[in-house]
């Protein structure tokens, strides 16, 4: 070659090559100025992409250029986009496109979806197969404040629910079989499953934002441990006191309301690598109903998750085995949460059941040193007689004291 070639780093440079260029532009290919030409042009092409990118055209220019190409109208377009109002406001710039929208742009009229999505090299983000985006309770959701309300929300529901799955650690955070409807599940047979998988994702992002400082270490979770747990009842500030104790082992306890249609009490999940997370809604507030609900939990951590596969339990604890049976392991969770919150021996020496009053609940109570509301609860279940000792039970206590 007749000229020194260099890499192309300044303006400089690239103007000498493109002087260069044109004396060798009729030079024949396989000759050493043929050569000179090809590595010039590609040292050229390479300085031109990194300094003189061409713009991406903008999502509704993609659109217009389309519509010409194929000769649509805007009717055409109401398919992919909606109405001739959300047409008109998306090609003037009005209306931003929905993750929707843009998949029916792209797979039926084959526009690029980096250009729709306007992110070079971005593809359409998948979806779980059988998924209804629609489906999500968007609007109860909003109405927690679990997730911005805004209008035509419906509209957006994958980009909202992608961020909100995001910010729970995504799906995986919540396998599927968790919520399979089998004949042994504790689940209400009318629950939404779009709904008990929000109100999942939701524990695990509250779970993540405020993460315990104390590591979990695997196996802590024992009879005796849980009656640690029970004994806190004593103090009109048990279930603030039991949240903190469980979370200075590692254990998150968090009160989330339940969702409509989730019959819901509570439930405890353990994504893989993680520390076990216990959710409690609370939709009976009652003192009984808490301390049994949370050792019920806490069983499915003892008995359940060590060393298995499970990832979780959801619970609808008011699913008691009429007319439907319960797994072994929801039969093993109940009968440990039982026995943690009252020995069986003290149980049976105590004679309860024969003269429930009030002398009776109120003196074991204080020889177990819990709760009498605790007592009066396994009485009332016991019996099937949810009249007896309503006073003791604590209705309306356990959410207060929670939020103390």
């Amino acid at each position: 070659m007749d000229s020194e070639i260099r890499p192309i780093r300044t303006d400089a440079d690239y103007r000498d090559a493109l002087a260069r260029v044109d004396v060798l532009v009729n030079a024949r290919p396989g000759t050493p100025e043929g050569d000179e030409l090809e590595v010039l042009s590609t040292l050229i092409e390479v300085y031109e992409t990194k300094h003189f990118p061409i713009d991406m055209p903008s999502a509704v220019d993609a659109i217009r250029f389309r519509m010409e190409q194929q000769g649509l109208s805007k009717r055409d377009l109401e398919p992919h986009i909606g109405s001739r109002s959300k047409v008109s406001e998306v090609l003037s710039g009005k209306r931003p496109l929905t993750l929707q929208m843009i998949r029916s742009l792209h797979f039926h009229l084959g526009i690029p979806a980096e250009v729709l999505l306007q992110k070079p090299g971005a593809d359409l983000p998948e979806s779980p197969a059988g998924l209804d985006w629609n489906r999500f309770p968007i609007r109860a959701m909003a109405g927690l404040g679990w997730i911005p309300d805004q209008r035509e929300s419906k509209e957006h529901a994958e980009e909202i629910m992608r961020d909100f799955i995001n910010r729970a650690g995504g799906f995986d955070a919540l396998p599927q079989p968790l919520f399979r409807k089998t004949a042994n599940a504790r689940q209400n047979t009318k629950s939404c499953p779009y709904a008990l998988k929000a109100w999942c994702w939701r524990l695990l992002a509250l779970a993540r934002g405020n993460p315990p400082e104390a590591e979990y270490e695997a196996g802590l979770v024992t009879l005796d441990f849980c009656r640690r747990v029970a004994r806190l009842s004593w103090s009109e500030h048990g279930p603030r006191l039991a949240r903190e104790f469980l979370r200075n082992h590692g254990i998150q306890l968090i009160h989330l309301p339940h969702l409509p249609h989730t019959y819901l009490d509570g439930a405890v999940l353990q994504p893989a690598g993680s520390a076990p997370v216990i959710g409690l809604t609370l939709r009976y507030d009652r003192l009984d109903y808490f301390w049994f609900s949370l050792c019920h939990e806490l069983a499915h951590i003892a008995l359940h998750l060590q060393g298995s596969d499970a990832a979780g339990f959801v619970d609808d604890l008011s699913i008691e085995g009429f007319g439907r049976k319960l797994s072994r392991q929801e039969k093993e969770a109940d009968e440990w949460a039982q026995d943690a919150l009252i020995p069986p021996e003290e149980w049976e020496e105590s004679g309860i059941l024969r003269s429930p009053d009030i002398a009776a609940v109120t003196r074991l109570a204080h020889r177990l040193e819990i709760h009498p509301a605790i007592v009066a609860g396994r009485v009332r279940r016991e019996k099937r007689n949810y009249r007896l000792l309503t006073h003791f039970v604590g209705v309306g206590e356990a959410t207060r004291a929670l939020a103390c």
